[in-house]
């Protein structure tokens, strides 16, 4: 870990690796790691839903937003250290990607000018 206490993407899926390994046992299948990604979705969904949308929280619902988020980004880990994807490296070329795609699609977009967010 840096000095800062700043993980990068790839030293976060170093620690996932070596804590499936030591504490989580195995990794589990691919398609139930898909299945639970989808469920942690959803569960970050309902909070978004709750927070920032029109549903109301039930009484005593907990809505940790950062929570949620980081068990989106645990599962994604787990399925990309049991798939071999580096996810630094899908990051770059994605990024490169919309970067070259995008260049001038946002700023000539109309509804985006116009929004006061």
């Amino acid at each position: 870990m840096n000095q800062d206490n700043n993980i990068s993407i790839s030293e976060a899926q170093t620690i996932v690796d070596n804590w499936i390994k030591t504490i989580g046992v195995r990794y589990f299948s691919e398609l139930t790691n898909m299945a639970i990604l989808t469920e942690e979705v959803g569960e970050l969904a309902r909070i978004v839903a709750r927070r920032y949308g029109d549903q109301s929280a039930k009484e005593g619902e907990k809505l940790d937003l950062a929570d949620e988020m980081a068990d989106v980004l645990w599962v994604l880990m787990c399925m990309a250290n049991q798939t071999g994807v580096d996810l630094t490296d899908a990051f770059r070329k994605n990024l490169e990607k919309k970067t070259s795609r995008d260049i001038n699609r946002h700023k000539n977009n109309p509804k985006l000018l116009n929004n006061n967010k």
